[in-house]
């Protein structure tokens, strides 16, 4: 299993099992529609690539990883495998959440005109809410932001919704303002609030909260 990961791991990097090298595979292979794989190996090496070329590959392959790859792991300290584990523990969690909080809950502040502010852990627990917004110092409307894969992944996260109906119930009760659900969706590689028209929809609780106090 090992030896099969850093084969892979090494044939991916040097993008030896690219187009360019190996050929369409899953064009040719239904090109063939053989019926087992002593002909799809007969068709490959006739009409794809000679076996010729694939052994060559291979041999590449095992210069990338006797020469190149063992001189990198050769290279690395102890102190480079600490600092790596800290990074991805500590620096890159801290990196994408104050990305989430910029493209999103930065995209309300800068809306609504104003403060946001991550909820405690015990709001996460008991109401299902990530952050608030506080009107009047004694007045709280609940956020909680929803990651969505696309926009028809937004109709499985509303069923959840339902499910945290009674948290939010709770939350309005005793704090006095809404939960609302703020879905942000990957766009060509930047976050947007997938449902804008929800921004109306606080400003007007923020409104009536304030005219409540």
């Amino acid at each position: 299993m090992a030896k099969e990961w850093i084969l892979n791991s090494a044939m991916n990097r040097f993008q030896l099992n690219f187009k360019r090298n190996v050929g369409a595979v899953s064009e040719e292979i239904r090109k063939c529609s053989p019926k087992n794989i002593e002909e799809w190996e007969n068709y490959y090496f006739k009409n794809v690539r000679s076996k010729g070329h694939i052994e060559e590959l291979g041999r590449k392959l095992y210069v990338k990883i006797t020469e190149v790859i063992s001189a990198e792991v050769e290279s690395i300290t102890e102190e480079d495998c600490i600092s790596y584990i800290k990074n991805m523990v500590i620096g890159r969690t801290f990196d994408g959440y104050m990305t989430e909080i910029k493209t999103i809950y930065g995209q309300l502040q800068n809306v609504l005109d104003v403060k946001i502010e991550p909820a405690p852990d015990e709001w996460d627990r008991l109401y299902n809410v990530d952050f608030f917004i506080k009107v009047n110092n004694n007045k709280f409307i609940g956020l909680q932001i929803k990651p969505a894969s696309s926009v028809s992944h937004i109709s499985e996260i509303y069923k959840e919704r339902n499910l945290q109906k009674n948290t939010h119930e709770k939350f309005t009760k005793k704090y006095g303002g809404k939960v609302f659900y703020i879905f942000s969706l990957k766009e060509r590689n930047k976050k947007k609030i997938a449902n804008p028209e929800i921004i109306e929809d606080i400003k007007n609780e923020i409104e009536r909260l304030k005219q409540s106090c």
